[in-house]
């Protein structure tokens, strides 16, 4: 018997038309120091797929999936677009929900990918008022059996397509600050060994992608694009850093990163990302029948903000 009365799903959020993405954009980037300029350069890979991220509808196929398994009501809410979080809150209590679990769509802590998101979560809370439903989130699960599983068969599929090509895993850049106050990139480097060993590869390359902030600002490295250039040979890239398809992914590597590989003359493959795999299915609906302690107080805290150099 599950120990929660409802499955909330949370995620990013994405435009979902030409008009939203400006709106969108800053959102996501309020109380950044990101300039204008790299917001237009963002808007114009939205811009790219008709101002339509895919990150919703790969969220509401999950949610479909999900309602095969699951007997119990399942919620969505996005931190930067619709449907808002406080807004799916709110609905929750009105539903009289008492007790819900969290599904973050982040498998890897950081600030960003994890406690933003229980920050997040308190404040839909306090915006909900008495009566709002207890939320706990599931921890970071980049080690769950479950989604390695899921990952190892997405490389698997594209290995078979260019089976001598190097293996590059790839992850969102976040700066070097955020991930010096997190497990993120230890977390990563353990889910690549382990998806490499079970997919039979020694070698294989973590990089970074996607890079956004202040040219000034350190942030993760390699790049990815600096890294095919460097290595200038067949690839097999697998962005095990993001559940879905996200505009990322499908701009930064299906888009930019083939355009490299077709300027280099080097061949390339794409692993899908676990998406709606059944194993991701399973470990989600397991989770239901667990008791979920919160992650500490403090883990994955906010970076230290400072002046970048001049």
């Amino acid at each position: 018997m599950s120990r929660y009365d409802a499955l909330l799903v949370v995620s990013f959020g994405g435009p979902e038309k030409h008009e939203d993405v400006i709106p969108f954009l800053e959102n996501v980037l309020r109380g950044r120091n990101v300039p204008r300029e790299r917001l237009l350069e963002v808007a114009g890979h939205y811009y790219h797929f008709d101002g339509r991220s895919p990150i919703n509808d790969q969220n509401r196929a999950l949610i479909a999936e999900l309602k095969k398994v699951i007997s119990l009501p399942i919620y969505w809410g996005n931190r930067n677009w619709n449907p808002l979080l406080p807004d799916t809150v709110r609905q929750m209590r009105d539903d009289g929900i008492k007790r819900a679990l969290a599904f973050v769509t982040s498998a890897f802590g950081s600030y960003s990918g994890c406690r933003q998101y229980i920050e997040n979560i308190a404040r839909a809370r306090a915006e909900a008022g008495e009566g709002a439903p207890e939320i706990h989130k599931i921890r970071p699960f980049s080690r769950h059996p479950n989604f390695i599983g899921a990952m190892t068969d997405r490389v698997r599929a594209a290995l078979a397509e260019l089976p001598q090509g190097n293996l590059v895993f790839t992850a969102h850049s976040i700066p070097v600050s955020m991930a010096q106050s997190s497990p993120y990139v230890a977390e990563l480097e353990a889910a690549c060994a382990a998806v490499a060993r079970n997919a039979g590869k020694v070698d294989w390359k973590l990089v970074f992608q996607s890079r956004s902030g202040p040219p000034g600002q350190p942030w993760l490295e390699p790049d990815i694009g600096a890294y095919l250039r460097e290595i200038r040979s067949d690839v097999v890239i697998a962005p095990i850093g993001f559940l879905s398809d996200h505009m990322e992914v499908i701009y930064d590597l299906d888009v930019e990163a083939h355009q490299i590989c077709d300027e280099l003359g080097v061949r390339m493959a794409r692993a899908r990302t676990v998406e709606t795999h059944p194993l991701m299915i399973e470990m989600i609906q397991q989770q239901l029948g667990l008791d979920h302690a919160e992650c500490s107080p403090g883990c994955c805290a906010a970076p230290v903000r400072t002046t970048p150099p001049r």
